[in-house]
C-alpha cells in the first residue's frame, strides 16, 4: 500500500505541478519554518534523507529557481538553503491539488472511526521508532 500510494501521490503531483513528492516534502519544510530556509543538515534530519541525497536533490531545485543557497554568519563553510519566491509561489499552487488527492485516495474512504484507528497505529509506530533511534 505505501509504496503504491507513494507512486500515485508522485504521479499526481508531477502531472499537477511539476514537482515530485521529494520536491514537495522539501518545500513544506521550508514553508514550516517562519524564515522560510534551513540548514542542509536541519533538512536532511526533518526528511530523514542522507545528506549526498539532499544535496543533489536541492542543486536541482535550485537550477529549476524553487531554493536558493545563503551564506551563514555564523559558519563560513555552511549555507542556508531558502524559499525562492518561485518556491513559494510553486507550493502555494501546487498544495490544494496535493491535499485533495490525499484526501480523496485516503481519507475520504475511511470511516470516523478508522481514521482514529490509523491515527493510534501512526502514533504508536512513531513513539517506537522514536525509540529505537
Amino acid at each position: 500500500m505505501h509504496a503504491r500510494l507513494t507512486a500515485r501521490l508522485h504521479r499526481d503531483l508531477q502531472a499537477d505541478s511539476g514537482l515530485s513528492l521529494s520536491d514537495f516534502d522539501v518545500l513544506v519544510q521550508l514553508t514550516d519554518r517562519d524564515d522560510e530556509r534551513a540548514r542542509v543538515l536541519e533538512l536532511a534530519q526533518a526528511l530523514q534523507w542522507e545528506k549526498s541525497r539532499l544535496s543533489h536533490h536541492l542543486a536541482r531545485m535550485e537550477r529549476r529557481g524553487l531554493v536558493e543557497r545563503q551564506e551563514c554568519p555564523d559558519d563560513a563553510r555552511g549555507a542556508f538553503i531558502a524559499l525562492t519566491a518561485q518556491g513559494r509561489r510553486t507550493i502555494e499552487q501546487a498544495a490544494p491539488q496535493h491535499v485533495n488527492t490525499v484526501r480523496d485516495l485516503v481519507f475520504d474512504q475511511l470511516t470516523a472511526e478508522q481514521v482514529d484507528t490509523l491515527l493510534a497505529i501512526s502514533t504508536q509506530v512513531q513513539a517506537r521508532l522514536d525509540d529505537t533511534q
